[in-house]
């Protein structure tokens, strides 16, 4: 019986490793500790594209949203009192919206507005 067990366990284990491992990646940007930005292979903005993407976002002046909970990675954002704007497709995140809270641009999970990028 032990042996079914630990059979079973291992099998179950090792069908589960390789999606495990493409699951995410934690990259931690910033000299910030507490700015961990957990995205998968294709999400959020690419390091070369943020300059751009800082520029359009003053250009475009959007105004500053302010929430009582910290911004972070995962957190959600109020259902309302908050206007989320699409990502010009030059950033190349187009499923995602953005805003600015807490004087930060953040990308956002448009269906749940949860937070997926805090960008620096």
């Amino acid at each position: 019986m032990r042996n079914r067990l630990f059979a079973i366990a291992a099998v179950a284990g090792a069908l589960t490793a390789p999606i495990a491992a493409q699951a995410q990646t934690v990259i931690t940007t910033g000299a910030a500790r507490d700015r961990t930005v957990v995205v998968g292979e294709h999400e959020g903005i690419i390091a070369d594209q943020r300059p751009a993407f800082r520029e359009y976002i003053v250009r475009e002046r959007v105004p500053n949203y302010t929430i009582s909970e910290r911004v972070v990675v995962g957190g959600v954002l109020p259902e309302t009192g908050v206007t989320y704007y699409d990502v010009p497709l030059t950033s190349g995140v187009p499923p995602y919206r953005y805003t600015v809270v807490t004087g930060q641009t953040v990308l956002v999970e448009p269906r749940s507005r949860r937070i997926v990028q805090v960008v620096d």
